[in-house]
């Protein structure tokens, strides 16, 4: 008797060839997306660190205004030392902001006393940041409360890290003094930070473009009084008449 088997009815596996090309598709569609996804994430990644290195700079910016609008006051006996140096290359300053007071027996003591200071890190080949409060007034409402007890202790508290370049400088008319030490209050103060890749120039210091550098122009002594003068303004057929408002 002859027996024959229909195998019509049973499915037929998938060959070599056909089972590599799926895999090859699979994985060419893997790679695609794991390409777009670190595309992306370096993408958000980059906005990021744009926001964190514009964000962080312009907090520390506000926080020094907001030292010299408490510690300088009209009729205060205030002072401000500016003092700037490379420190391994790396462009480094200090902000001394003192205010005194005379006591009753006529002598002068130190009611408060701020520094802003930055030194090289030899570890990170960066700059950090720190901060002094120091005086009479004790009380430190941007650091004591965030400070824990056996770091009350110490003068200088560490602000930020990472700082490529600190400048503290004082505006006279179109130029910039790095330096300032008379008794008398400068008419504002410039300070300029930034978190950006350092390059080296041709004196052997480290700088970073002018494009990623933050600059904030501060005023000192807002309430100041402002001195007008007349200015005689020359009109055709009217000869010379007086015009008030310009700020001397």
């Amino acid at each position: 008797m002859k027996v024959s088997f229909d195998i019509s009815k049973h499915p037929r596996g998938f060959s070599l060839a056909e089972l590599l090309a799926a895999l090859t598709i699979g994985a060419m569609i893997l790679v695609a997306v794991v390409g777009i996804y670190s595309h992306a994430e370096r993408s958000a990644g980059a906005v990021f660190r744009k926001l964190d290195s514009s964000g962080l700079p312009c907090e520390i910016l506000q926080r020094i205004a907001e030292d010299l609008d408490r510690a300088i006051s009209a009729g205060s006996n205030a002072k401000i030392t500016v003092e700037n140096k490379f420190d391994s290359g790396f462009p480094c300053a200090r902000l001394t902001i003192r205010k005194t007071i005379i006591d009753k027996e006529s002598k002068e003591q130190v009611f408060e006393e701020i520094v802003w200071q930055s030194s090289i890190d030899v570890d990170s080949n960066s700059i950090v940041l720190y901060r002094s409060h120091s005086g009479m007034a004790l009380e430190d409402k941007l650091l004591d409360e965030k400070r824990e007890e056996w770091e009350r202790s110490y003068s200088f508290v560490p602000i930020c890290a990472g700082v490529t370049l600190f400048k503290v400088q004082v505006p006279m008319g179109e130029t910039l003094q790095d330096s300032w030490a008379q008794d008398v209050l400068p008419p504002g103060v410039a300070v300029t930070i930034s978190f950006a890749e350092p390059f080296s120039t041709v004196m052997g210091t480290y700088d970073v473009p002018d494009a990623e550098k933050v600059t904030r122009t501060i005023a000192i002594d807002r309430t100041r009084k402002l001195k007008f003068e007349v200015v005689p303004v020359a009109q055709e057929g009217k000869g010379n008449e007086p015009v008030t408002g310009i700020n001397k």
